[in-house]
């Protein structure tokens, strides 16, 4: 049953839940769900096409779309950012002392929102034209 649908409905609600995090102060948080909100809305793409989607990897999944339409590098290099939010912004043990909360800024949150909007964007227009 093809859901892509139902994919990119959840990961513009993830963005909105990033977004919500940022303004809560929760920013490890905020982080987390801007790279959920990038792998679904990757995982959508594939949705689509009745392909098999693998993984939690942003860039992984970016890569296996370019081999039908171009990614840029640019969309690419955020997703390698998102990615990095996966785990670290989930458990004290991925850092050498603290917690996540204690690790990630206002900052930093607001610039993987916005990758995370970049690539929301890049594969609603995908799903537009297909």
């Amino acid at each position: 049953m093809e859901r892509s649908g139902d994919w990119m409905s959840q990961a513009e609600s993830d963005l909105d839940h990033a977004r919500h995090d940022v303004d809560a102060g929760f920013f490890e948080w905020a982080c987390f769900s801007a790279q959920q909100a990038a792998e679904k809305a990757a995982k959508a793409v594939f949705q689509r096409t009745g392909d098999e989607a693998w993984g939690q990897s942003v860039a992984d999944l970016l890569q296996a779309i370019d081999a039908r339409h171009t990614v840029s590098d640019d969309l690419i290099d955020a997703a390698l950012e998102l990615d990095n939010a996966y785990i670290s912004t989930r458990h004290p043990d991925a850092h050498p002392s603290g917690t996540p909360r204690d690790r990630y800024t206002r900052k930093e949150a607001e610039r993987l929102i916005s990758y995370a909007d970049q690539i929301l964007r890049f594969c609603h227009d995908l799903l537009a034209a297909s």
